[in-house]
């Protein structure tokens, strides 16, 4: 849904047209940012998780007693777990990708507020500045984030098409 009002003077429409782009396309970045950042902490988890238990119980089956190579091999376990987390570093990249998804939300609400309350009011010479600096936020925010995964993306575009960043007053009566 684009966010160029009415009524804009014809020299602002190529700007508006601009910073509607540049807002979609925080939008969709946001989201693909935080469904990244739930892929990751879920594979913290997965590895996580294993790590510690395999870990615990090698270590009190080591201290049973007589038990073969059990110890052995879940101590193997739990160190190929967190070998694969340490290399994977899910933590990292998950709060990374969070920083990511709120640094997008702000582009987002900066060309949101732009286009819908600031534009009107600005000579073209200011609008064009104000777009010139939305455009390098973006731009320093492509630069520093990591790309969202394939299904990160799918469940991006699920929550976006279901409605789920919409605020009810855009919701057409």
């Amino acid at each position: 849904m684009s966010l160029i009002p009415d009524g804009l003077p014809e020299a602002h429409r190529s700007i508006a047209q601009e910073a509607d782009r540049i807002h979609e396309s925080a939008l969709w970045s946001a989201q693909g940012q935080f469904e990244q950042a739930k892929l990751w902490r879920l594979i913290n988890l997965i590895l996580g998780v294993p790590a510690a238990a395999l870990a615990a119980v090698s270590g009190g089956t080591a201290l049973a007693g007589d038990v073969g190579i059990w110890p052995g091999v879940l101590a193997l376990a739990a160190a190929a777990f967190s070998a694969t987390l340490t290399t994977v570093n899910a933590s990292r990249r998950m709060t990374q990708a969070q920083a990511s998804a709120n640094a997008y939300l702000e582009l987002q609400t900066a060309a949101r507020q732009f286009l819908t309350i600031d534009l009107a009011d600005l000579t073209r010479e200011e609008s064009r500045d104000a777009l010139r600096g939305l455009t390098n936020t973006r731009d320093e925010l492509n630069k520093t984030s990591d790309p969202p995964g394939r299904l990160a993306f799918k469940l991006a575009t699920r929550n976006i098409e279901r409605g789920r960043q919409t605020y009810e007053t855009d919701q057409v009566v």
